[in-house]
């Protein structure tokens, strides 16, 4: 979709004389117009019993799209896309099957997913294969799905341990909004939708192993104090202008300085606050590292220790840490006794994050 430069007000007509190009404004009540223009190809399927049902249900779909749709800037344009429109319509007919009122969010979800990545075929069609399986799949494997690819999405931005694991305690508070499904039936539902791909040959890596990698950060050993790798470090660090505090104390060993990071990816979003002039005040403001600052840091998290002992010792305390959280540690006990290797589809990954998104605003959409 792309963008003039000309502008009009609300749900007006805009016409650009040289090269004819005319822009057609849809406001939130244009929009609701054709979402019923849509439904009435609907309501020529249902006998009239069921039509009051269907109506009850696709209004309740309409009143929650509508204002999610209207604050994400120029998605209610979407309306006037062939292609949504037709989306639009099995989206609707998904809503008049359901009778679970998640699934109208749920759905609301998928469309503002579908905008969003509007130009993105691979994902066109897994909204259009989730849409189609949102009213057959069941609370608990939904639920199952959710969770398990919340673990392998998300993780704490946050540097310091304590709020990483409080980040993620908090996440999936949200998440597990009801009994996680044990057993097999709950995967092979998934199997058959086509979310999830297992494999009986393989296993799942249990809680310590996937997040002692993905949470290395807080982890590994680090750098010696009062070292010569101490004192190099120091030195890199004078060199390009970053302060001394950017080596923290371990925290599950006092011993040793690190980064504060939880994985060395998250070096390149490290950012350091500074003092600027701002319309003659001063203001604290964060500002990111620079190239060769990033790779300095970089080349500074060489010189941490290697030393499995001291390592396997901070993974230790980490898990006590870990089971200390209610939330983490129901995930761990149910994560580490799933009975087979599982892969998340395009579809699956679709709907699951559509459903996080649902129970918690604030995560960003899916890359």
């Amino acid at each position: 979709m792309t963008r003039q430069s000309q502008k009009g007000g609300e749900g007006s007509n805009n016409f650009q004389a040289q090269e004819m190009v005319v822009q057609v404004g849809i406001d939130e009540k244009r929009a609701r117009e054709v979402f019923q223009e849509m439904n009435l190809q609907l309501r020529k399927e249902y006998t009239q019993e069921a039509l009051e049902v269907a109506n009850a249900r696709v209004s309740e779909f309409e009143n929650s799209l509508m204002p999610k749709m209207e604050r994400v800037e120029g998605a209610l344009e979407a309306f006037a896309d062939p292609s949504f429109q037709l989306l639009l319509v099995e989206a609707q007919k998904t809503a008049a099957a359901t009778e679970r009122p998640a699934d109208y969010d749920l759905l609301s979800e998928l469309l503002i997913h579908r905008f969003q990545k509007g130009s993105n075929r691979n994902a066109r069609a897994g909204v259009s294969l989730a849409i189609d399986i949102v009213d057959k799949v069941s609370d608990e494997a939904l639920l199952g799905l959710t969770v398990a690819h919340a673990v392998a999405q998300f993780g704490p931005i946050s540097g310091g341990f304590q709020k990483g694991l409080n980040a993620l305690e908090g996440l999936f508070g949200k998440l597990l909004y009801g009994e996680l499904p044990k057993g097999q039936e709950w995967l092979d539902h998934l199997d058959v939708l086509n979310a999830i791909r297992l494999n009986s040959f393989g296993s799942m890596k249990k809680i310590r192993e996937f997040y002692s990698n993905e949470l290395s950060g807080y982890l590994d050993v680090g750098i010696e104090k009062k070292s010569e790798n101490h004192e190099i470090a120091i030195e890199i660090l004078s060199k390009n202008n970053l302060p001394k505090d950017l080596l923290v104390e371990h925290d599950f060993n006092n011993q040793y300085l690190r980064i504060p990071v939880a994985n060395r990816e998250r070096i390149r979003s490290l950012a350091l606050n500074r003092v600027v002039m701002h319309e003659g005040k001063q203001r604290l403001m964060s500002l990111p590292l620079t190239k060769d600052q990033l790779s300095a840091v970089d080349s500074i998290y060489d010189l941490y220790a290697q030393d499995n002992s001291l390592r396997k010792g901070n993974v230790d305390s980490l898990m006590v840490e870990w089971d200390n959280h209610p939330n983490l540690k129901a995930l761990r006990q149910w994560w580490d006794n799933i009975p087979v290797a599982l892969t998340i589809t395009s579809v699956g990954k679709v709907l699951a994050h559509s459903n996080a998104q649902r129970r918690d605003k604030t995560l960003p959409p899916l890359n």
